[in-house]
């Protein structure tokens, strides 16, 4: 498991997504393992909501999703090893809401909330959309109740990330510069996807991060 920011964190790296994109999941686990291994934890980590139900009108499936799993499967398959399509979260907005009230307690707590929450839909198969799911992350890392400020904060978020030209989950920015799905890259075979770990793109990426002044 990767180390989350240090609490006296200079800088931050914004990321938009969603709980329930697959591609994030694993883009983020790439950013985290980069960071702890430049030893810059001064450097967090700040997932803001981009609800893709609201996005596109309707919520991601396990179903739908579950091709595009056994693709990203083969270059991460310790991150994908519990998937359950059956058990695939109905929606996303409270644990959206959970993972704002998290980052407003510290924001090593928001990044620690933000990684937990994918980790529990891809790795252990559980769905985040059942209160007593939530009740458990939020006991696990001392996050009160999200309340209205954060139902709110993940509209706003949704409408920052339109303003700013955000094309897809994730889609990072950092000062003076962004980037989406730096981590991955994507390929259509015929009707498959492959997936493979972006090479000098995300090396590129992840050393515009990491060069910042601490």
């Amino acid at each position: 498991m990767t180390e989350p920011a240090s609490p006296a964190t200079t800088t931050a790296i914004e990321v938009f997504a969603d709980l329930s994109c697959p591609f994030a999941h694993a883009g983020l686990h790439r950013w985290l393992a980069r960071r702890e291994a430049s030893g810059r934890k001064d450097v967090s980590l700040r997932v803001r909501a981009w609800p893709l139900e609201l996005v596109n009108g309707t919520p991601l499936t396990g179903s739908g999703i579950a091709a595009k799993v056994a693709a990203l499967s083969v270059a991460f398959p310790e991150l994908f090893a519990g998937f359950e399509p059956d058990n695939f979260p109905a929606t996303t907005l409270p644990a959206l809401q959970m993972s704002n009230a998290a980052a407003r307690v510290d924001p090593a707590t928001g990044e620690r909330v933000a990684i937990r929450l994918r980790d529990l839909i891809f790795i252990e198969g559980e769905n985040i959309a059942d209160p007593g799911v939530l009740d458990r992350v939020a006991a696990e890392f001392g996050v009160p109740s999200p309340d209205a400020i954060d139902e709110q904060a993940v509209l706003d978020d949704l409408a920052e990330g339109r303003s700013r030209g955000v094309i897809g989950s994730p889609h990072y920015f950092g000062p003076g510069f962004d980037d989406f799905c730096p981590g991955l890259d994507i390929a259509h075979v015929g009707d498959a996807l492959d997936v493979t770990r972006a090479g000098s793109r995300f090396d590129e990426f992840v050393d515009r991060c990491f060069s910042l002044e601490r």
